[in-house]
Parts: structure tokens; C-alpha cells; sequence
């Protein structure tokens, strides 16, 4: 069998963080154009253009206009799976979820203005705002499932993987993704959704209060509660 070097590692890693990057800017153009001049007014040209490829790089990473508007980050989703997979063993669920999104949101300052220029976007749009919505039950999903895959492994949930993030918002998708949750038992589920949650408010609370203290404070306590079992505050 043939063993990857460690050259080839590097250039694969190389490719794949170019193309995170890539989708990124094609992103994050679409919704600064939007922002700005309205997004029935954005082409699929003037993103390109904006992010420094052509139209033909733009239908590598999405299959239509309206597609770059939906989630900011679409691989993040498999990323966060994977280091709940990946996580200790002597961690509990909430923990190895808590440590997988806190990764993720490591740079939750710095992305602040452009989550809210895009929850903006897509406030203007209820057609994108349905498909977003319903793309990120598909992420909550796929956090249940392993959640579900880290009590149980090689247990697997029986139902097929979710689509490519470019076949979500088929009819098709959405309904293997409702068979999916049906699937799955009552612990994973609210793990996810609570994670979920807990991420919301720990970035509104933030964004309301930011010279109070620092982003990744206010999500460590928002997950301590959690994990102390949402202990009522005491009166001082």
C-alpha cells in the first residue's frame, strides 16, 4: 500500500487550507457587496472580482449566487465532528463539544463585524434566511450524531451521511437530515442543541457588553453553567 510522505502531507494540507481560504474570500465578499449596495444588486462577477478569481473559480466552491450567502464558513461543521471524535476520552460529552467550538471560535473578535453584516444580509432575504436556518439544523445534526458516535462508537446512527454542503437545500437533503434526527436519541440531541444555543447567546451577550472582558470568558462561563447545571445566581 502506498504511504503518503510527509511532503505530500504538507502539499495536501497546503491545497486544502488554500481552498478554505478561497471560499472564505469569495464569502466574505458577498456579503460586504451586499452590505453595501444590496444583494439583489451583487453579481456573481463583482464577488469574483472582489476576491481576486474568476467567475469560473466562484462555481468550484458554489453552485449558484445565493449559495455564497448562506453559511461563512461551510467546512467548519466537519471540523468541529472531528474534534469532538478526536477529543480525550476522559472528557464528558459537553466538554469534548465545548473544546471543538471554542477552536472554532478562537477568533470570534475578529470575525464580529462581518457576522453582523451577514446576519443583516440575510435579514433582508427570507428565502436565504429559511435555507440558512435550516443548513445550520443540518450542522446541529451532524453534532448530535457524534455526540452520539463518541457514547457509542462504531455504533453508527443508521441513516445516511449529510450531502455536500452545495445539495442541502434540496427537498431530498432536508428530509434524510429530519429521517436522521428522528434517528438518533434524546442525549445527543440536546447536547447538540444546547451547544448550539449556548454559542448564541455567548456571542450576543458579548457583542451587547464588549468592554466587560474578552469573548472566550464569556463562552467559558456560559458552558460552566451549563455544566454546573444552571445554578440560580446568588444575591449579594
Amino acid at each position: 500500500m502506498h504511504r503518503m510522505s510527509e511532503r505530500e502531507t504538507a502539499r495536501g494540507g497546503l491545497r486544502e487550507r488554500k481552498k478554505r481560504a478561497t471560499r472564505a474570500a469569495l464569502t466574505e465578499a458577498a456579503v460586504r457587496l451586499a452590505a453595501e449596495h444590496g444583494m439583489e444588486k451583487v453579481t456573481v462577477e463583482a464577488i469574483s472580482a472582489a476576491a481576486g478569481v474568476s467567475p469560473r473559480t466562484f462555481f468550484n466552491y458554489f453552485a449558484s449566487r445565493d449559495d455564497a450567502f448562506l453559511i461563512l464558513d461551510a467546512d467548519a461543521a466537519e471540523r468541529i465532528r472531528r474534534a469532538v471524535l478526536d477529543a480525550p476520552a476522559a472528557l464528558t460529552p459537553l466538554q469534548a463539544v465545548r473544546d471543538a467550538l471554542a477552536c472554532e471560535l478562537a477568533e470570534a473578535e475578529q470575525q464580529h463585524e462581518l457576522w453582523t453584516l451577514h446576519a443583516q444580509v440575510l435579514r433582508t432575504a427570507p428565502e436565504l434566511l429559511v435555507r440558512s436556518l435550516g443548513a445550520h439544523l443540518a450542522d446541529e445534526t451532524r453534532l448530535a450524531e457524534a455526540v452520539a458516535e463518541r457514547l457509542a462508537p462504531g455504533a453508527g446512527t443508521g441513516v445516511p451521511q449529510e450531502p455536500a454542503p452545495a445539495a442541502r437545500a434540496t427537498g431530498q437533503a432536508a428530509a434524510d437530515a429530519e429521517e436522521r434526527r428522528k434517528a438518533l436519541d434524546l442525549y445527543p440531541r440536546l447536547v447538540a442543541a444546547v451547544a448550539g444555543t449556548a454559542v448564541r447567546v455567548s456571542v450576543e451577550h458579548w457583542c451587547s457588553r464588549p468592554d466587560e472582558g474578552a469573548f472566550a470568558d464569556v463562552f467559558r462561563q456560559v458552558f460552566a453553567l451549563l455544566a454546573a447545571g444552571l445554578p440560580a445566581p446568588s444575591r449579594t
